[in-house]
């Protein structure tokens, strides 16, 4: 049987700001060239920066001409994905896992390519990288202003093949009512014939599905309540742990 790949976010976030610029989103950046003076890189400073709680979400001042526009992204296009594969776009002091040389590394280069010092860090991870210290596949961000998020560096390993798929029931509350009533009928199915009459009727047919869909509809509501869960679409930018 041939193996599914991992899912590279990296890549669907690019697919995706692609679609966003083909549908009319075009003009990115006319706004950046100012310089700041540059102060003296090292991993400490970088590090506290990294994990500053900064009150002031200033934008990073960058040189348009010196980016990969390739590397830059709108707020729009790290939102469907983060919906889609149940990822979190938070501040870096949230981050519980380790940041590797190369992501120190590359805000050291584009510091002193831009002459600048980098701050207001973002990272766009699953949610247990935010509560446990884990390796799949972070994503660090620079704000850049208007909306626009400079990937900084990527590390780890890539996402399950099917991240996408098993999250599809958690992005909404109508993609979740859909799966419990897909999951109720195949349940009402898999009920044999003759287990509650001699000859079960479309009535009775119908009464199993209630049946499992209430029973379904149950554990889902109480697994949910227990551990806080909450759908993609309100916890991609939500600072509290147990909004996993």
């Amino acid at each position: 049987m041939m193996l599914l790949k991992r899912t590279n976010i990296h890549e669907k976030l690019l697919r995706e700001q692609l679609h966003n610029t083909n549908a009319g989103d075009s003009k990115v950046i006319n706004w950046v060239n100012q310089f700041l003076k540059n102060t003296p890189s090292s991993n400490a400073r970088i590090l506290d920066q990294l994990k500053q709680n900064s009150s002031e979400q200033l934008p990073n001042v960058l040189d348009f001409d010196k980016l990969d526009t390739a590397r830059i992204f709108h707020e729009k296009s790290i939102k469907k994905i983060c919906v889609d594969y149940r990822l979190r776009f938070l501040d870096t002091h949230f981050f519980k896992g380790t940041y590797p040389q190369e992501a120190l590394d590359e805000i050291k280069h584009l510091e002193e390519e831009h002459e600048t010092a980098l701050s207001n860090f973002k990272i766009m991870a699953p949610s247990k990288m935010f509560v446990l210290s884990r390796t799949d596949d972070p994503l660090l961000f620079a704000p850049m202003g208007n909306g626009y998020y400079y990937l900084i560096h990527k590390w780890g390993k890539d996402l399950h093949p099917l991240r996408k798929l098993m999250m599809w029931p958690f992005k909404t509350f109508e993609t979740l009512v859909f799966t419990i009533m897909l999951s109720s009928i195949l349940a009402t199915l898999l009920v044999p014939d003759g287990l509650f009459a001699p000859e079960q009727s479309f009535s009775q047919d119908v009464m199993v599905f209630f049946f499992m869909f209430k029973s379904i509809a149950a554990i889902v509501i109480y697994y949910g309540f227990a551990l806080g869960k909450n759908f993609n679409t309100a916890i991609w930018k939500c600072q509290y742990d147990k909004a996993q």
